[in-house]
């Protein structure tokens, strides 16, 4: 490295990351993404906080990271957090003094699925060291019938946070686009600006067509005279939120791969349930059925009723979800499955097909989560395309503009890159 004259070693070895030359940023950073096994190649020594990255990450993606906390693996090297739950809880409270929260819960999902750390979670203090988010949520709930009683309190806790966090965020925006929804098959004689149906408005008034002298020969034209239509009658969409007129109801596969989904929608169901203008019901299956309708004031309680893992009987849920709609023509049935059917196919389809003949509106939602279309049974999601029924993985933002949509019978905002007949 070329120095200025004068400068002293001292000063060399005290250059921030930013006053190094490119050429030794760029080998800083490989080695970074490389990991220690690259020392040699890139020739470049990490320090300080550089090197304290690099161990955590090291810890869990490095030659170690096939141990388990058993102690065994097929790691070679000393790396990993081995058996250790001290050594675990330290490692989360350096990754979370050195990333950002998301990167955390990405790296603690990886610890999660790759190093077989479960079963710390049962601990009360691990649980109090990690970085709660949804996919933490799932886990604990995949877990709940090992869990011992000293866990559960703490666990709880963790869920109720990741719950409420959901809440805040998405609840408003849930309320304000399901009760702004327009109930286009109904008209009113005085509504708001807004709710003018204009295209029945002007129809309803073209005897009201008058013939008024232009202003100007440039407005008048040929013929000299202009005209207006007089709105007398006013017709507009009447709104959804005036009383109760729909009733949803959210049939969702607990089977594990859909721990995400679960989550959101019970957060979901929660926020629909207290909204007056709705009625809610909640159904979780995978080869049972269990209705947590009653459960809807708490999403907590609603998660922990649930039982992720199983085999799935999509027949069976529907089945029972067409027993209790009383008003077809005003519900909205959504399932929420990866559409893996263990029950019977046939049966299922025909089921869909003969609850939309009777005037109930059917969406299919692949995944409730952030994670995009997740693996899924390609020859059932085809089928109830051509039933009508798409089905489509959706967002947790995405889903209150699916759901107004669904209650409007309008077009469901299928996510072209996601929906796959």
């Amino acid at each position: 490295m070329n120095r200025t004259p004068g400068e002293t070693e001292e000063r060399t070895t005290e250059r921030t990351v930013s006053d190094a030359p490119p050429d030794a940023e760029r080998l800083r950073r490989w080695r970074m993404v490389l990991g220690a096994d690259s020392a040699d190649s890139t020739g470049c020594t990490l320090t300080g906080q550089d090197a304290a990255m690099d161990g955590a990450l090291d810890a869990l993606y490095g030659g170690g990271a096939g141990k388990k906390p058993n102690g065994g693996g097929t790691g070679g090297r000393s790396a990993g957090l081995g058996a250790s739950a001290p050594s675990v809880a330290r490692w989360l409270g350096d990754i979370r003094t050195y990333f950002p929260s998301s990167v955390v819960q990405v790296m603690q999902r990886d610890a999660i699925e790759r190093l077989g750390l479960s079963a710390l979670l049962l601990e009360p203090e691990m649980l109090e060291a990690v970085e709660p988010d949804v996919h933490l949520v799932g886990t604990l709930l995949s877990l709940d019938k090992a869990m011992p009683e000293t866990t559960k309190e703490t666990a709880r806790a963790v869920v109720r946070k990741v719950v409420e966090d959901l809440e805040r965020r998405l609840e408003s925006r849930t309320r304000a686009t399901l009760t702004g929804a327009l109930d286009r098959s109904a008209r009113i004689s005085r509504p708001r600006h807004r709710d003018i149906d204009w295209d029945r408005t002007i129809r309803a008034n073209l005897k009201n067509y008058l013939t008024l002298p232009a202003p100007d020969a440039a407005t008048a034209g040929s013929t000299g005279t202009t005209g207006t239509v007089v709105p007398e009658r006013l017709v507009g969409y009447g709104r959804s939120s005036r009383s109760a007129k729909k009733d949803i109801v959210l049939c969702v596969d607990q089977s594990g791969s859909m721990a995400a989904s679960v989550v959101y929608a019970s957060v979901f169901g929660a926020v629909l349930a207290s909204m007056r203008t709705l009625s809610t019901r909640l159904v979780v299956f995978d080869t049972a059925v269990v209705d947590l309708t009653d459960q809807l004031d708490d999403p907590v309680d609603v998660l922990f009723g649930t039982q992720l893992g199983g085999g799935t009987d999509i027949n069976r849920a529907l089945a029972y979800c067409q027993s209790r709609i009383t008003r077809p023509a005003d519900t909205v049935v959504v399932l929420i499955s990866d559409l893996y059917e263990g029950g019977i196919r046939d049966e299922m389809l025909k089921r869909v097909a003969a609850m939309k003949a009777s005037g109930v509106q059917f969406v299919s939602l692949l995944a409730l989560s952030d994670e995009g279309a997740p693996a899924y049974d390609h020859e059932h999601a085809a089928a109830l395309g051509a039933l009508g029924a798409p089905a489509f993985a959706c967002t947790p933002d995405l889903f209150p503009d699916v759901m107004a949509a669904a209650i409007e019978k309008r077009p469901l905002p299928i996510p072209d890159k996601e929906y796959q007949p």
